[in-house]
């Protein structure tokens, strides 16, 4: 007889990410990332999924964002 695994999984997290700081002054690059995160001006804010590709972009400009991580509704 076959054991079948059990996948357990975790409850899925968003990411809310605020612009905190102008990106005047700021390198094409970083620009360039805060726009795929969909941050326009300064105070917008948007949802995102929590996976490593959205930390990776986070990483990128840690000085110019807040994160705060909340459960999935």
């Amino acid at each position: 007889m076959r054991k079948t695994k059990t996948v357990v999984r975790k409850p899925e997290r968003e990411l809310e990410i605020t612009l905190v700081r102008s990106l005047i002054g700021c390198s094409p690059a970083q620009r360039a990332v805060a726009s795929g995160l969909g941050l326009r001006k300064r105070n917008s804010r948007v949802i995102r999924k929590d996976g490593p590709e959205i930390w990776g972009m986070i990483r990128k400009i840690p000085h110019l964002v807040k994160v705060e991580a909340r459960e999935k509704k």
